[in-house]
This record gives structure tokens, sequence and C-alpha cells, in this order.
């Protein structure tokens, strides 16, 4: 059962956490682009975004897929330079990449959820990779509004060279490898229950969270360390490996009306629930893939080793209740 799809991800996020590795080490500060939402864009967005595209078009065609990314800067007379930059990176991989297959793959990501499809972060973590910092790949297919497939590539995480890859089929568990190759190993949760040896993380950017109430409820829990914060879905492989036991993001008060991307969150959602953690939103609810490309109908994200995940909900509500008074 979909030993295809897993099979294709993987060597296709394999080869991109490749490909972007060498372009964070080389990258200088011309690689990048402002999006409209002011959001960073790097030549490896592109490419990662081709390259992946470019494998599940190949082998399933048709397939929606629902990616981050577009060409509509790229194709701007003065972003030249960038793009051919992206377009020399592919050609590592395929010498046959011609510009028009190049922006036609980046755009093959501008489909809507329907039915069964993937979505794709290329880069997921844009801000931590220009700090040269964590950053991760994250393909997911999703069917019947559920991730059924989540693949994560973290080039910077853990000791083997060229990092981490983690993916999970639904109902069929959680797995890890040396990117460059090894023999898979099993992926488990930590099963901490005394909260104050847990572990929590939550993101690097201040404007994705609230962080002074995140803060309050890790010592509500008599959580021990402060929280470690870094970019990207690589908070869910680090929950799924069991070296924490909390990622939580309590939506920010200044922002009260946006809702997480599918992209964002898919992969790294169904790897910590086939490692044995838990996946809600801050309210509880399971996170429904049936929106769009938007969570609408979640509010913030709590992912757990699975043990503590109710005692933290009931901490959430406590303290909301205690702020509305």
């Amino acid at each position: 059962m979909l030993q295809k799809e897993k099979e294709i991800g993987l060597k296709a996020v394999r080869a991109a956490m490749a490909m972007t590795a060498e372009i964070q080490n080389e990258m200088t500060g011309g690689d990048t682009l402002t999006k409209s939402d002011r959001s960073p864009v790097t030549i490896a967005d592109f490419a990662s975004q081709a390259l992946v595209c470019k494998a599940l078009g190949d082998h399933f065609p048709g397939m929606p897929i629902v990616g981050e990314e577009d060409s509509h800067s790229l194709r701007q007379p003065e972003n030249r330079e960038v793009f051919a930059k992206v377009a020399h990176y592919l050609r590592q991989y395929d010498p046959a990449m011609e510009e028009g297959l190049i922006l036609d793959l980046i755009d093959m990501g501008g489909d809507e959820p329907d039915g069964r499809f993937w979505t794709l972060d290329p880069i997921d973590g844009t801000k931590g990779f220009l700090r040269g910092e964590q950053f991760a790949i994250a393909l997911a297919l999703v069917g019947d509004g559920r991730v059924q497939l989540g693949i994560l590539g973290c080039p910077n995480l853990g000791a083997d060279p060229g990092g981490t890859l983690f993916w999970a089929i639904r109902g069929r568990g959680c797995w890890r490898v040396a990117a460059g190759g090894g023999i898979a190993d099993p992926v488990r949760a930590s099963a901490k229950t005394d909260t104050t040896q847990m572990r929590f993380v939550e993101s690097y950017e201040s404007s994705h969270s609230d962080k002074d109430t995140q803060l309050a409820i890790s010592q509500r829990l008599l959580i021990s360390r402060p929280p470690e914060q870094m970019d990207s879905q690589v908070k869910y492989g680090i929950v799924a490996s069991g070296q924490a036991e909390i990622y939580l993001r309590i939506p920010n008060p200044a922002t009260p009306d946006y809702r997480e991307k599918i992209w964002d969150h898919a992969a790294g959602s169904l790897i910590v629930e086939e490692a044995g953690g838990r996946v809600s939103d801050v309210d509880g609810n399971q996170l429904d893939f049936r929106t769009g490309k938007t969570l609408a109908r979640n509010r913030g994200i709590l992912a757990t080793n699975g043990v503590v995940h109710d005692r933290v909900l009931k901490t959430i509500a406590e303290l909301a209740a205690r702020q509305k008074k």
C-alpha cells in the first residue's frame, strides 16, 4: 500500500535535500526575493519545488500538487540572474532542463486541493535556511481529508552527513534513515510522563505564535527547561523521535484570523502520529485537510508524545479562561 508513492517521494526528497544543502552552503545575499506577504523566497525554494514536482509529475501524471511557490517573480526581467542560479543547480541533476520547463515545473505546484493530492513545502523554514540553521523539505499525500503519507527531509538534523529523512504511512508506523542511506529505524515518541523532565519546542519566529502564552503554559506544566526555538517541521521530527515531548503553536493575538497552511503541517503531523504521539489544534480538534490550502477549521497546533496531550489542552483552556476575566 502506497509503496510506489513512498519510494518516488523518498527519492525526490532525498535529492532535494542534497541540492538545498549545497545551495545553503553557497548562498549569497542576492539569492533571495521577497514575496507579496514580505516573506523571503530563495533560489533553493524554487529549485526544490521544480525538482520534486518533476518526479511527481513523471510518475503520477494528473495528480494535483499543492505547493507553496510559483514562478511569477522568476519570470520578471529584473530577476533573470536569480533564475539563472535556479537553473544552474537544477541542471546538475538533469542537464536537459531548459528554461520553460523549469518555470512550468515550479508552477505544477499551483493546483487546488482536490480529492487525492500531494502537498509540498520545498523549503519549510526559509528564514532558518538563510541563517544556516534548521529547515526541511516536506512532502505529503492527502486523501479523504487525511494525510496518508508524510515525508520530511531535514538536511541539518542529526549527526549523519546529509541529515535525517523521516517518513510515515497511515497505520504502518514511522521510520527514519540517514539521508545518505543505510538501514531505516522505527521512530517512537518519548514515553515520559513527568512534565518537569519534558522538553518544549516552538517556532523561532515570534510572528508565528504567542510566545508569552506558550511560556506561561510551559511554566504551568512545571517544565524546567526553557522552550527551544527552531524553524520548520523539523520540530515534528524532534517530537516524533523523542527528542522533545511538546510542540505548541498558540495563535498570535495580533493576527487572530490567520490560519495555518496545509503544507506547513501535513507531513509532520502524520510523522508524529505514526510515532505514537498525538497532534491536534489548540482546542483539541483533529487537523482538517478538507478546507483548501489552509487549516480553516483549526486554530493553532499542538503536537505531543501523546501521554501529556490532554493535560496540555486542559492547561491551554484554563489559561485562556483566566485571561478573559
